[in-house]
């Protein structure tokens, strides 16, 4: 039995998949199925404005899903794989991805986990969020897992310690001005420095 392969043909056929991350376990499928997306979204009671992350195996393949500035070349390529997630515009071959959010738009992330990595390589890039019930931490048992979505995931992909990283740090670089979306497990001085130390990061306005 091959576990990954397992994982990649429930995604292939629209399933759910849990695996480990850098960062908490994701529970992700493919991204161009919209009745793949809509099950994720409804596993996870997430809201429809809010867009799912992709995460991809190489910074090739995440080009594929978003639009590089130089501002995104330079922290790809001293950041990843690693725990940053950059919000960027779609790229035109996306644009019909039922992702949430505007449909413009789009946080992608390499992560620097070998399941992962080895599960992204074989599948593709995942539509990717945190394995947890919105509102809820994130799960880090494969118990805690099974007990948030049961038979809702066609394949858990479990390490056998705990799971307790940081989640990524998620800016937004689709304006001139950076912002932090959310501070996670990367420095927000490590990417103003990456930036060239100009104008500092914003930090997103609450919401209301």
């Amino acid at each position: 039995m091959d576990p990954i392969a397992d994982a990649v043909a429930a995604v292939r056929s629209g399933g759910l998949i849990v695996f480990p991350t850098d960062t908490v376990y994701g529970i992700g499928t493919v991204p161009h199925d919209v009745t793949a997306t809509a099950r994720l979204f409804d596993a996870k009671h997430r809201p429809r404005d809010l867009t799912l992350p992709v995460l991809a195996p190489t910074l090739e393949a995440a080009r594929a899903v978003a639009r590089f500035d130089d501002r995104a070349e330079r922290l790809a390529a001293a950041l990843w794989p690693g725990a940053l997630t950059m919000v960027l515009p779609r790229t035109d071959a996306i644009l019909g991805w039922d992702l949430g959010g505007d449909g413009h738009t789009v946080g992608v992330r390499v992560p620097s986990h070998p399941l992962a990595l080895a599960v992204l390589a074989a599948a593709g890039p995942l539509a990717t969020t945190s394995a947890n019930r919105s509102g809820e931490p994130p799960a880090v048992t494969c118990d805690d897992l099974h007990a948030a979505f049961g038979d809702g995931v066609a394949v858990y992909l479990c390490q056998e310690q705990p799971l307790s990283g940081a989640a990524s740090t998620v800016i937004d670089l689709t304006q001139r001005d950076v912002r932090v979306l959310r501070a996670g497990g990367v420095d927000a001085g490590r990417i103003e420095q990456l930036l060239g130390g100009g104008a500092p990061l914003l930090d997103s306005p609450p919401p209301g």
